[in-house]
């Protein structure tokens, strides 16, 4: 059998011991069975341009032993080429008992496709084998027949088509799902962001308005309800509450009274005997009294009424508040009164 070898030797381990070149011309000639054809991806006949596998394959080979393989760089089959060269894989490795060598199954196949339609016969698979002694044999695996087909075309209703688009399969939830997660995340996450803002702003509006004087505050409340707007019978309620609200909060800072819990007869209860002229006192008494009958009974209070509801509360706070400063004036002049000092008579010399 004259056939022509690779010059390269695939081994299935590095330590084997060295052949000449005249073990390719070994008399020893062994049927090892067939060759097998399969192909790369798996379908019911070969077409044109598929590619297969071309090989053999051999069970309990000792570890250390090398082959050598047909040089198919020349040609391999008419109408047939071979693709990818000579591969070896090791498909299951059994270890031997007491010393004994490594058992190996092995699978070594070229990749060989075809253009043309038509049946081929490929060519035998002739394997030198070199023992781990060095002593070479010739396996051979009988050939296989290869079928490729093409697709047929019906020339009677054979009709030229363009290029169709790639196909757009429908969007599935749970494809939207994580999209939609991220979303509310984010939304969550800028609400908190919004709210945290809003919270420190007003927290920081509050702190600044808590350190202002009380009376400051509280004519600020009140110039808010200038205005006619607020006179209307619809929105007296809203009027009078406004006005007496800042009252209250005043009263409690300015006398110590907790007008914000109380009712209109234990708040003016409570400011007896406090520094207010009894003009004044009564103006805002009966200011607080009209106030119940807007909120309360559902009084409607008349235009003169009304217009007089912010002197009323802008007088009681600028006077009571003015009080509060001449009173503090006059103690301090009076403290510094006391606090002169007193100088030590002068010693003068007859």
């Amino acid at each position: 059998m004259n056939i022509r070898f690779e010059l390269s030797i695939l081994f299935l381990t590095a330590a084997v011991p060295a052949f000449t070149a005249a073990a390719q011309d070994s008399a020893s000639v062994a049927y090892a069975g067939e060759a097998f054809l399969e192909q790369l991806q798996p379908r019911d006949s070969v077409l044109i341009a598929d590619q297969l596998r071309y090989g053999f394959e051999l069970e309990k080979v000792e570890s250390g032993t090398g082959f050598m393989f047909p040089d198919y760089s020349q040609g391999f089959c008419e109408g047939v080429e071979v693709v990818s060269p000579w591969r070896l894989d090791t498909v299951r490795v059994v270890k031997g008992k007491k010393k004994a060598p490594e058992l190996m199954d092995i699978r070594g196949s070229v990749v060989i496709t075809s253009f043309d339609e038509g049946r081929y016969e490929l060519p035998p698979v002739s394997v030198v084998r070199i023992s781990p002694k060095g002593v070479p044999d010739t396996l051979y695996f009988s050939p296989k027949i290869m079928d490729v087909k093409t697709m047929p075309v019906d020339t009677a209703a054979f009709k030229v088509h363009d290029i169709k688009d790639q196909i757009r399969y429908p969007i599935e939830f749970r494809e939207v799902v994580p999209y939609i997660g991220g979303a509310l995340l984010l939304a969550l996450i800028i609400l908190a962001a919004v709210w945290l803002t809003r919270k420190y702003i007003r927290k920081k509006a509050d702190d600044m308005a808590s350190r202002e004087p009380a009376h400051i505050r509280a004519l600020r409340k009140i110039d808010k309800f200038r205005g006619d707007s607020f006179w209307a019978p619809e929105k007296q309620k809203a009027f009078y509450s406004g006005v007496t609200d800042a009252l209250r909060e005043y009263i409690a800072a300015r006398f110590g009274v907790s007008a914000m819990e109380m009712t209109t007869k234990e708040i003016f209860d409570g400011l007896k005997g406090m520094d207010i002229t009894p003009e004044l006192f009564g103006e805002v008494r009966e200011l607080f009294e009209r106030a119940d009958y807007v909120k309360f009974a559902k009084y409607v209070a008349t235009q003169n009424e009304n217009a007089s509801v912010l002197p009323v509360a802008v007088k009681f706070v600028t006077m009571t508040y003015q009080e509060e400063i001449d009173a503090e004036a006059g103690k301090a002049g009076e403290a510094a009164g006391q606090a002169q000092p007193v100088r030590a008579p002068e010693n003068r010399q007859q």
